[in-house]
């Protein structure tokens, strides 16, 4: 079963997600596949998580099932386990053979917020997008830098409004480059190396949802 859901609002207790459904899973009663690591465990698939600092519209988990069980039977039970906040907005039976929400997931669409004229922003995100090359330059304490051409991981870019912007972003050879480090590009800043959980001040980000990709190169909301 593909589950996705959305935490209204997070606790200090509900950080790491993934322990966070796996509990609600174990306290469901539904006939779970063990993990393979531990056959206490169920076998379940997650994300690609949020980055740190990103809020999220939806997230996505896989559960897996030895027996079959229909869609509103697993979410009246999962809600019935749920952790506050936490709220399930579909539940959808995969067939077993199909990739995991992890696998498939090939891109990601962010909504980004921020007065963006008082940052910086000398033109509009398409434009900067449309050059050539689009370098984040990751910088060491050391001095050293390691720069990134971003333009291969930029499938679209969007003004939405004066104060938002739409950035879809794809994973290239299993690789994804945050929003964030395009956003300072574009503003003209450099990213700390040091700090993996950098962002450009005066910013929010927000991942609307993941999406996989057909046969035909098209990309579709999972």
């Amino acid at each position: 079963m593909r589950i996705v859901f959305r935490f209204a609002k997070k606790t200090a207790g509900q950080r790491n997600v993934f322990n966070a459904v796996r509990k609600m899973v174990l306290a469901s009663g539904l006939p779970f596949e063990p993990a393979k690591v531990n056959a206490n465990w169920p076998r379940l698939s997650y994300g690609p998580a949020p980055a740190q600092g990103q809020r999220a519209e939806k997230e996505y988990l896989d559960v897996y099932l030895h027996k079959s069980v229909v869609a509103e039977e697993v979410r009246r039970a999962l809600l019935a386990a749920a952790p506050i906040g936490l709220e399930i907005t579909s539940v959808v039976r995969v067939p077993y053979p199909l990739p995991s929400v992890q696998n498939l997931a090939a891109a990601a669409r962010y909504r980004i917020q921020g007065d963006f004229a008082s940052l910086g922003a000398g033109r509009k995100l398409e434009e900067f997008v449309n050059e050539a090359r689009i370098d984040i330059v990751r910088r060491a304490e050391n001095g050293l830098a390691c720069i990134t051409d971003a333009k291969p991981y930029i499938l679209s870019a969007k003004t939405a409004a004066p104060d938002e912007v739409v950035l879809t972003l794809q994973s290239v050879q299993n690789k994804w480059v945050k929003p964030e480090w395009i956003v300072a590009s574009w503003l003209g800043m450099e990213v700390p190396a040091e700090e993996e959980a950098f962002s450009v001040d005066g910013i929010t980000v927000t991942r609307e949802c993941l999406l996989w990709k057909d046969s035909q190169g098209l990309f579709h909301p999972i």
